[in-house]
This record gives C-alpha cells, sequence and structure tokens, in this order.
C-alpha cells in the first residue's frame, strides 16, 4: 500500500470521510479483525452471516488506521455506497501509481494455484515479489492482493479465476496485466458457463486485456488456449511439450515418489529440473511458470534452480507424508475438477508402480462440483478411470459422489475376495473406515472438491498415525 490519508482515499474511491483525526493509511487492506494489519485499511462487508462494521472497533484497536465502510462508525472511516467497489477503484489506483510494476496474471481451468506458487517463488529470487496468497483470485481476492503492493514492488502475481463471461475483464481492469498466462481450458465450472468453447471465451479475456507490449504465455498443448494468439497483437510465448515450442518440457519421467524429472529445452539451451511435488502434471505448471518468466527477463538456469528447490507454496495441494509407521498419504482436498482428479490418479498409480513393496494404493475421493448436466456421467468416468489405472482400493465419500462408487463397480472393480470400490455416507463414516482399513506401506490419496471437506479427514489419518507411529499397525 502506498501512505494514503483518508481524505485521499475518499478521493479515490468517491466516499465521505467520518471521524477522522489526521490518520494516514500505510499497511494493506484486510477483512479479518482478527488478523488485523499494523496501520492497514479494514474493509468492512455486510455478509449473509455477519457484518463486519461491527467488528471496526476490534480492528482499530488492533492497529488498523482506517475503516473503509458502509456507514459511520465512530472510527475513522471512508464511507462509501459499495465497499467491493470501493475496494476495486483503490486497488485500480494503486497500480497506476507504481510506475515499475509489473503485472503477471494467470488463469486456467486447473493449476492456476501451483503455478503462481512456482512463479511467485521464482520472481522473489529476481526482485521484490507480492503474490495471491491460497486462491484468494475473485473480485475480492485480487484487490486485496494488489493493495499488498508497495513502492518497492517489482513483480505482482494475481491468480484470476473466473465464474462466468466479464469476470476476467472486470479483474483486468483493476490491474491491466504486462504478462498474461492461460494454462488450460478444462471442464471447471462448466455448470455456470455451458459448454467448454464459453469457457476459453471467459479464459480469453485475460489475452484481450493485454496492452500492445504486453506478452500472452500460451499452453501451446492445449488448442483452445493455443488459438487465443490470434487475440493479441502483442508477442506471444508458448510452452508444452509439443514440437515449435518457445520453451518445451522433455525427457519427463516421475521418481518412486511421483516426482517429475524432466529437461526445460529453448533457445538457452537445456536445463534439468526435478521438482519437489508430486505428479505429471506439475511439469505442465513448472513450463508455465518458467515461460512467465522468461517473459520478464528471468534466465532460464535460474529459472530451473528455483524450480527445482521448490516447495509446496499452498495447503492440501498434493501435499505427500511420510509418516513414520510406514504409511503414506497424499492431501489434494483442497479442490477437484475431472481433469484434476485423472491428474491426481494417474500420480497414485504412478507411485504405486515405482513401489512395488508397498501394501495398497488407495484413492479416498469425494463430489467434484459445478459439472452442471455432466456431472453424473463426469463422475462416473472417474470410477472407471481408477479400475483402469489399477489403483487397489477405492473409498467414496458422499452421496454427489456415488456415481464414481458406481462407475468403478460397472468397470469391474469386485472381486471374489473383497470390495474394491466401497461407499460411505459422509467423513465420519471415511474415517472409520480408514482406521479399520489402512495399514503400514498403503499409499492413500484424498481428493474432493473443497466443500466436501476431505482435507479433514486426511489431518485426522495424519494425525492419527503420526501419534501411533508403529510399523505395521493400523491407523487407530
Amino acid at each position: 500500500m502506498i501512505p494514503m490519508t483518508l481524505p485521499e482515499i475518499a478521493s479515490v474511491v468517491g466516499g465521505a470521510v467520518h471521524d477522522d483525526s489526521g490518520e494516514t493509511v500505510t499497511g494493506p487492506a484486510f477483512i479479518d479483525s482478527r488478523i488485523a494489519e499494523l496501520g492497514g485499511l479494514f474493509v468492512a462487508f455486510v455478509g449473509e452471516l455477519a457484518d463486519g462494521h461491527e467488528y471496526a472497533r476490534a480492528a482499530i484497536d488492533a492497529g488498523a488506521a482506517a475503516v473503509l465502510g458502509s456507514r459511520p462508525l465512530g472510527v475513522p472511516t471512508v464511507v462509501v455506497e459499495d465497499s467491493l467497489t470501493a475496494l476495486a477503484r483503490l486497488a485500480q489506483h494503486l497500480v497506476g501509481c507504481l510506475a515499475d510494476l509489473t503485472v503477471v496474471a494467470v488463469t486456467g481451468s486447473q493449476g492456476k494455484t501451483g503455478t503462481k506458487d512456482f512463479l511467485a517463488r521464482v520472481l522473489s529470487e529476481a526482485g521484490t515479489t507480492v503474490a495471491t496468497r491460497g486462491s484468494l483470485n475473485n473480485e475480492l481476492g485480487v484487490p486485496l492482493t494488489v493493495l499488498r503492493a508497495d513502492p518497492g514492488t517489482e513483480y505482482l502475481v494475481l491468480e484470476m479465476g473466473t465464474r462466468g463471461i466479464g469476470n476476467l475483464r472486470y479483474l483486468c481492469e483493476i490491474a491491466q496485466p504486462d504478462v498474461s498466462l492461460v494454462l488450460n481450458v478444462g471442464k471447471a465450472h462448466i455448470g455456470e458457463f455451458g459448454t467448454q468453447a464459453d469457457i476459453a471465451r471467459g479464459k480469453a479475456e485475460l489475452v484481450d486485456a493485454l496492452g500492445p507490449a504486453g506478452t500472452a504465455v500460451l499452453n501451446a498443448d492445449d488448442e483452445r488456449v493455443a488459438a487465443m494468439a490470434r487475440r493479441t497483437s502483442g508477442p506471444v510465448v508458448t510452452f508444452g511439450q509439443s514440437d515449435g515450442v518457445d520453451l518445451r518440457v522433455t525427457n519427463l519421467h516421475l521418481d518412486a515418489l511421483g516426482r517429475p524429472d524432466f529437461d526445460l529445452v529453448s533457445t538457452e539451451g537445456a536445463h534439468h529440473v526435478h521438482l519437489q511435488l508430486l505428479g505429471e502434471h506439475q511439469a505442465g505448471n513448472a513450463a508455465a511458470a518458467a515461460a512467465a518468466a522468461r517473459a520478464v527477463g528471468v534466465p532460464l538456469e535460474k529459472v530451473a534452480h528455483s524450480l527445482s528447490t521448490l516447495t509446496a507454496g499452498s495447503r492440501w495441494r498434493m501435499e505427500l507424508h511420510e509418516l513414520a509407521g510406514g504409511l503414506t498419504v497424499v492431501n489434494d482436498a483442497y479442490n477437484a475438477n475431472p481433469d484434476s482428479m485423472r491428474a491426481a490418479l494417474k500420480t497414485l498409480a504412478a507411485m504405486g508402480w515405482g513401489s512395488p513393496g508397498r501394501t495398497r494404493t488407495v484413492a479416498v475421493l469425494g463430489e467434484m462440483r459445478e459439472l452442471g448436466e455432466s456431472s453424473m456421467q463426469e463422475h462416473d468416468a472417474i470410477g472407471r478411470l481408477a479400475v483402469r489405472l489399477d489403483i487397489n482400493q477405492l473409498l467414496v465419500v458422499g452421496e454427489a459422489a456415488r456415481p464414481i462408487h458406481n462407475g468403478a463397480r460397472l468397470e469391474g472393480s469386485l472381486t471374489a475376495e473383497a470390495e474394491e470400490s466401497v461407499f460411505v455416507r459422509d467423513n465420519d463414516e471415511a474415517l472409520a473406515w480408514l482406521r479399520r482399513n489402512v495399514a503400514a506401506g498403503d499409499i492413500v490419496l484424498f481428493k474432493a472438491s473443497r466443500a466436501a471437506e476431505l482435507q479433514r479427514v486426511a489431518e485426522a489419518v495424519i494425525g492419527e498415525a503420526s501419534a501411533a507411529g508403529k510399523p505395521g499397525e493400523s491407523v487407530r
């Protein structure tokens, strides 16, 4: 945040100042009074379950300089008609004030957060970098991220999500990108968009937002993304495994723990990368981040070194836990869509193939949301894929995910000895089943949309296994 007085903020956002005693906002904007930013701006919203205005005094007492809200509060406040609109205007103003700032925007149906974490790490070694925390990628998260920047910030890495046509256009009006990175066009949010063609239109708004000198960084392996090159007159950088791309992934394979090992090849030569994160798909995310970093001038040699030393930056995304009792847990329960679910299952299978001494591969799967009319078909396909990948045990959680179980059964998961696909109604039943059935040597994957809260089951298993710590015992 650049230092601003309350009258200066009011002038930018079209508000009125109340109870001003000469305060200057010097810290970031924030919305949780329990985690106040010293000298920051507390933004109050009226929500369905709570009214943020009621916590304004607590935010000031905890160190905030002022409040941005929709009514006077008896504390230093800029009063506006709509707090969200005002927050966006303030963020837009900040970007305009930081002349030396390079804005890199990232979107895609899956892989946004992992790629953003890769890119933030690489750029932080090249200059002062502010990046989206977790997946705060919407009309609230983007301006909050922007307002963490200050005059010393060189790179602003913004993850941008979309749930409909016009969403990305709006976010790019807040912070126009200098580099637009588009990863893929999958089926996430197809229930809201309607078709993949409409999803592609929505994602392309990130490219449309580029100025004449802006650079589009595009996945050449996704034909819908590659076609976006026609939407800009500026430079285009491509990445992927296809021939003729600007940054190519070659010699890709996974180690015994499912970690990608590969070369990144460009006009600068070939540079080896061994990721610490799990899944073949991570190589594509890493290549995307590398292509964006090269677009702003970071040498590929430095990029490759940074990628090889990177550990997970956001929670519940292919988190690997090798526990003392011999159990391995992969917690990928932050979110799920058909493409990311397939990638996670393929990683689990590869881990099983790479560790023949392991007891079993176990996939604990919940629902994938926002799939619209294709929901049943997509869940069914995941169950069938688990069987084809020879996943040893499938545990399906929740009624909405039942088609995964049905698909596995129809694909032929039942044997004379045991049910290789088991359905349970909720997370409590899932944890109870795992306590009875998971043993040392097993590799257990947890994957579902965030609302399923499977991460809670994963964390319970991890905690109980860590406490037991005795090889050969089940998790109890």
